[in-house]
């Protein structure tokens, strides 16, 4: 394939604008654009017109006419064409102005000068009413077809789109059996190269009458202008490249004229015309022909900017829809993924995937999460971040063609400048068979620079590309992103000031709290004290009200605790943490000698590990400590012998730490409400508590950067797990 691309390289800089020379059916006569005086000229210039252009002097013809043709270059006007007379017969003429001067192209007209028109733009007119009706780009390319080949006589016309990639496809012919049909074959980019392209834009019609000609020099062929070859690219006299004539006869062509589709500044395709002997084709045909080209031009474009229009008003339905079920929800994935259908449609897609935050939400066929997130990662890293649009996602992201069959094309807006969260839609494969005009891998002659002599049918299964992405289908899902943006951002306005309020009210709270906490222990402590006092002083009191005073100091000794708590729960924020290295062996030793005061007389079985030290406030990590160990004593007061196990492990980032035991457990269900204020799983007759101790954990676990949770089935025990964040120099880098 190396020798492949060298040829194409090589052609791609072959000097076409300026070949040094014209085909013979002309003669080219250029003056200076001041003094219309002779700076070049065609080397058959004094025979086929019956005057010498001599240079550097005056053009010997008529003065008028070359009043005329100055009277034109200031004009404005873009073209310029008429018939004229000169010594040898009648001529017809086109002049082009260029910064290397007035270019005079002259053709002998070969037909009575009085010849009507009316015949031509007859069947023009005939051909305007025939295409109105065409239902699609197909069924005018026909009939463009046909009437052309009318027009000229040649052997076979066809009609050439260009793709995207502009590979080229017959998608329309007439002929007369002479030639062999190419309807439906691709040819591939490397025959019409990039400047070739650029030339057929520039120039609308060409003609080669004989592929055979001998080209007629320029004299002289460096400019006095600018010192460079003379420019001949607006010129249909111009000669044409020797790879190209030898390309027409490989084709078994020896005549062709090719008129370009210009849609929208860009060249969409051609009419190509061929004959297999010598054929000329006059001026005023020619210009019937541009005529034409430049009608079907215009009624390709019309068609398919009518299609997009349309298609666009359908699209701006669907996504008014989406976006109106969108914001009526939490969050625009839950709205996405609530509408599948009308997420799809957005795009005419078969799945689609928003990413956001590492979460992957799916509808319709698509790539596995994993796929999907690699794709993110990599579209992140492109240049096309905003919006993506490919219909063969393995051609420039080959780890693609894994997940091919669901994914071959993908159209995808970002929704963050910062993280890799996108909104995707995915087209599954279409695995078709393209009919290409010869294999277009294989150069004929890889030592030099000649086109292809092979243009039998060749066929390739066409793999790992869907159906492309319509303009209107990528700009609709560009609005889409911008409506997603700022829907995001209006909720996190939203969010926002929700959050400020909650700051707020959680330190009125905090304040209200601590206020109400620190007063309320000393009505306590003097009820208890009272009560206890009454007791003791009235020896005389029954055994029911000796039972009253019990109640009444157990009540305030329980409210007392309670207090103590939501104090110690309230001066949680306001504490600053201390943090240091943390002896956990320790302070497990400290808790488990301070749960076990009050209880001498149960059987517990501790499984103490040696725990490794943590990093941390040791003050509230002690706090931690006890609250667990106590919560598996209190839990496992039912069993006859207790189990308690305290272990732990590292991993690269955390220290773990797990409390075990064989206790009543609870049921997973209402795990959610474990760690909250005041949430209790078991009743307070069973077991005593304020309901506070495990919300003050989690608060402690959570001021340290880490995690705790809770795993238990009824009658079989519990575990609580807690992780401290690693000491930031024992951390193993990522």
């Amino acid at each position: 394939m190396s020798d492949l691309h060298t040829d194409l390289d090589i052609c791609a800089q072959e000097p076409i604008q300026v070949p040094g020379a014209i085909q013979p059916f002309g003669a080219l006569v250029v003056l200076d654009t001041s003094t219309l005086r002779v700076l070049h000229r065609s080397a058959n210039a004094a025979a086929m017109l019956g005057v010498t252009p001599a240079i550097g002097e005056p053009l010997a013809i008529d003065p008028k006419l070359l009043a005329d043709v100055s009277a034109w270059m200031s004009s404005g006007q873009i073209s310029y064409a008429r018939q004229v007379t000169l010594p040898a017969g009648r001529f017809h003429l086109d002049a082009h102005r260029t910064q290397q001067g007035l270019l005079l192209a002259f053709e002998a007209i070969e037909q009575d000068p009085e010849t009507s028109t009316d015949p031509v733009y007859e069947e023009l007119r005939r051909f305007i009413d025939r295409i109105q009706p065409a239902s699609d780009v197909r069924e005018v390319g026909q009939i463009v077809a046909q009437q052309v080949r009318a027009m000229t006589g040649f052997n076979r016309t066809l009609i050439y789109r260009f793709d995207p990639d502009w590979n080229g496809t017959v998608i329309a012919e007439d002929g007369d059996g002479t030639l062999p049909s190419y309807l439906d074959l691709r040819f591939p980019a490397a025959d019409i190269p990039a400047q070739a392209r650029a030339l057929y834009q520039q120039n609308r019609l060409r003609l080669i009458p004989d592929a055979d000609y001998a080209p007629v020099p320029i004299e002289p062929p460096v400019s006095p202008v600018d010192g460079e070859k003379l420019n001949l690219a607006s010129v249909s006299l111009r000669s044409v490249s020797p790879v190209h004539l030898r390309y027409m006869r490989n084709m078994a062509t020896q005549a062709s004229m090719s008129i370009s589709l210009v849609t929208d500044g860009r060249l969409w395709g051609l009419i190509s015309c061929h004959h297999q002997t010598p054929r000329h084709i006059s001026p005023r045909i020619r210009s019937a022909c541009d005529f034409l080209g430049q009608l079907v031009a215009q009624q390709i474009s019309a068609r398919e900017r009518m299609a997009e229009i349309g298609q666009r008003i359908a699209l701006k339905r669907v996504e008014s829809e989406l976006l109106v079920k969108v914001a009526r929800t939490e969050s625009f994935q839950t709205g996405l993924t609530a509408n599948p259908l009308l997420w799809l449609s957005l795009t005419d897609a078969t799945g689609a995937a928003v990413v956001m935050a590492g979460e992957v939400r799916v509808t319709g066929i698509t790539p596995s999460d994993e796929h999907i997130l690699e794709l993110a990662a990599w579209l992140q890293t492109g240049p096309n971040r905003q919006v993506f649009a490919t219909n063969s996602l393995a051609a420039q992201w080959p780890p693609a063609e894994r997940f091919a069959a669901t994914a071959s094309g993908v159209l995808a807006v970002s929704i963050s400048q910062l993280h890799p969260s996108y909104i995707m839609w995915f087209r599954q494969e279409i695995v078709h068979t393209v009919t290409w005009a010869g294999d277009p891998r294989k150069p004929a002659d890889p030592t030099s620079l000649s086109p292809r002599s092979s243009f039998e049918q060749w066929k390739e299964l066409v793999r790992c590309k869907a159906q492309p992405w319509r303009p209107s289908e990528v700009e609709t899902a560009n609005d889409f992103r911008t409506s997603i943006i700022d829907f995001v951002l209006r909720r996190a306005e939203e969010r926002a000031e929700m959050t400020e309020k909650l700051q707020l009210s959680n330190k009125e709270l905090e304040a209200f709290s601590y206020s109400v906490s620190h007063d309320l222990r000393a009505p306590f402590r003097h009820i208890v004290g009272y009560a206890e006092l009454l007791r003791d002083r009235e020896t005389r009191l029954d055994e029911t009200s000796r039972r009253y005073l019990d109640t009444i100091r157990d009540a305030a000794l329980s409210a007392g605790r309670l207090v103590d708590d939501l104090l110690a729960f309230s001066q949680l924020n306001r504490t600053s943490l201390i943090m240091g290295r943390v002896d956990m062996n320790k302070l497990a030793a400290e808790a488990r000698a301070s749960v076990m005061l009050g209880i001498r007389d149960r059987r517990i079985d501790w499984h103490i590990a040696s725990l490794p030290e943590g990093w941390g406030d040791a003050t509230m990590l002690r706090q931690v400590m006890l609250n667990l160990l106590s919560n598996a004593v209190k839990y496992t007061s039912q069993r006859e012998t207790a189990v308690i196990e305290l272990d732990a492990y590292r991993d690269d980032a955390y220290t773990i730490y797990i409390v075990r035991d064989n206790g009543i457990g609870f049921d997973m269900r209402y795990v959610g409400k474990l760690f909250g204020v005041f949430q209790r799983l078991h009743r307070v007759e069973d077991f005593e508590g304020t309901g506070i101790g495990l919300a003050l954990t989690k608060r402690v676990i959570d001021r340290h950067g880490g995690w705790i949770k809770a795993e238990a089935a009824l009658n079989q025990g519990a575990t609580f797990t807690f992780a401290l964040p690693r000491r930031p120099q024992e951390t193993p880098l990522a």
